[in-house]
């Protein structure tokens, strides 16, 4: 999808606003982790972190996030994610690791490590796990896996078709809703 996922519209809205939204709904505070050069849509209100421009792999955000929030435990939520719910977050937030890491939400045998709450020892670790694949790392590193209901809720937009499967979900959900 390109640099700008974030600002693509979905049902009308920037792509990052739904899941902002569950975010917003479900903690006490939400924060925007992002590149320098990456376009963002205006959200007022919303605090935005700026990682650093090193290399350009999903584990680095979240060691960034996890030295910015101050020895705190941090929920990752990416951006692409339109279908989380604030339900899922608050499982997430409230999962106790059990001496695990990081609890990532899972659906059906399939991770996905950019909806999880990881520990802040984690930021080590991920660290020196270069430039592999996330889910690798975070299997190796004996995540917790917390099973969601609806597996919707993992849906992400990585390419134009999968914009257009989001466009058509987003409708069925509306219609159902109506009903």
């Amino acid at each position: 999808m390109g640099g700008a996922k974030a600002t693509v519209l979905l049902g009308g809205r920037p792509l990052i606003a739904y899941p902002l939204e569950a975010l917003a709904a479900a903690l006490t505070e939400a924060v925007i982790l992002a590149k320098m050069d990456t376009e963002l849509p205006s959200l007022p209100g919303t605090t935005v972190w700026i990682e650093p421009d090193s290399t350009h792999h999903p584990a680095i955000g979240i060691v960034q996030a996890l030295e910015l929030a101050g020895g705190r435990r941090v929920l990752v939520c990416a951006a692409d994610l339109p279908f989380v719910t604030p339900a899922l977050v608050r499982r997430l937030a409230r999962e106790d690791p059990r001496g695990a890491p990081a609890v990532v939400a899972c659906a059906r045998g399939t991770t996905q490590p950019l909806l999880g709450c990881y520990e802040p020892g984690v930021a080590g670790p991920l660290r020196r796990g270069g430039t592999g694949p996330l889910r690798e790392q975070v299997a190796a590193l004996g995540a917790r896996l917390l099973e969601v209901d609806d597996p919707e809720e993992l849906f992400n937009v990585n390419a134009p078709e999968d914009l257009l499967q989001a466009a058509a979900m987003l409708d069925r959900r509306h219609a159902s809703n109506r009903t």
